[in-house]
């Protein structure tokens, strides 16, 4: 199967043709899966080598001229290292655009932690306006990058791993999608967990709801889901809404969002994802699953251990 990364260029490579308002802009990484695209439409895929910063100040200019720009590298160097330009050129200037990274949190554990981007969605949080799409799936991406291409003028970032589930389902670039019911208790899933998330839930009677668009954040999605699982558990002990959420990158990112939407309601939230602890040996894909407890079994634990007998049909 491909990536999502797979099918990002020749995705964006057909926007290009069928929309003169699209542009692409990259820095160095990436260029060669334009090469073609690149003969078609020389003045809209630009490559400005490896400077970051200019990267995406070049991505806001083409916004600013009302083009709809297309800004891709690695997460490190597509948040982190110009975040600068990221607050002031498009925030500041109120103009909007896609981001679209590769290497999520620790796609390439060999390029060490230079390529490693575990805080991007956190530091994104920071600043006003955002979109952020997680696909779990390539079929996913290709459906958020063109919802977030023909975003108007919106500032989208779309979050592309080499994880993936085992099948793509239905999204809309907005909403929570509900994959398993019960009561003791809501998991929430962000792209490339879902897989990770079911499997560690089987047998539970657990909520789980699939997010691939984590910001705006469906607070009435999960408002439903945990009203349940508290009502549920109101004649017990415990008649507080239980929440979990996995996200595949930095540890407790949304759990901000989820206190905000359960505000008025008494619950509890536990957010599971990347540990802040930078890993030094990097080793494989897997192996960083399991150091951060993000693998099925680890899972099963931390959410049985959190959830207590509510979880348990």
């Amino acid at each position: 199967m491909d990536t999502m990364r797979d099918r990002f260029a020749p995705v964006v490579s057909r926007l290009l043709d069928e929309d003169p308002r699209v542009a692409v802009v990259l820095a160095d990484i990436g260029t060669d899966a334009f090469t073609e695209t690149q003969r078609k439409h020389p003045d809209r895929v630009i490559n400005v080598g490896i400077r970051e910063q200019l990267l995406v100040g070049a991505g806001a200019g083409l916004a600013l001229a009302g083009l709809r720009p297309v800004v891709h590298t690695f997460a490190s160097f597509l948040v982190e290292r110009p975040f600068e330009q990221l607050k002031l050129d498009f925030g500041h200037q109120d103009v909007g655009g896609v981001l679209v990274s590769a290497a999520a949190s620790f796609d390439w554990p060999s390029g060490g932690y230079t390529h490693m981007s575990p805080g991007d969605v956190a530091l994104l949080d920071t600043l006003d306006g955002w979109t952020v799409h997680v696909p779990g799936h390539p079929d996913e991406a290709e459906t958020l990058l063109r919802h977030a291409v023909a975003a108007g003028d919106d500032k989208v970032y779309v979050r592309l791993s080499v994880q993936s589930n085992s099948r793509a389902l239905p999204v809309d670039g907005a909403r929570f999608r509900t994959v398993r019911e019960g009561l003791g208790g809501v998991v929430i899933a962000v792209g490339p967990m879902l897989d990770n998330v079911l499997a560690a839930s089987e047998g539970l009677d657990l909520t789980v709801l699939y997010a691939t668009t984590v910001r705006p954040f469906d607070g009435e999605a999960l408002r439903r889901a945990a009203g349940a699982a508290g009502a549920a558990g109101a004649a017990g002990a415990a008649a507080a809404s239980d929440v979990v959420i996995v996200e595949p990158y930095l540890a407790g990112t949304s759990t901000a969002a989820a206190n905000d939407a359960l505000a008025d309601v008494p619950h509890r939230v536990l957010g599971l994802g990347v540990g802040r602890r930078e890993l030094r040996r990097y080793g494989q894909i897997d192996e960083h699953m399991a150091a951060h407890g993000l693998d099925a079994r680890s899972l099963r634990e931390r959410i049985t251990g959190f959830l207590g007998a509510r979880a348990l049909v």
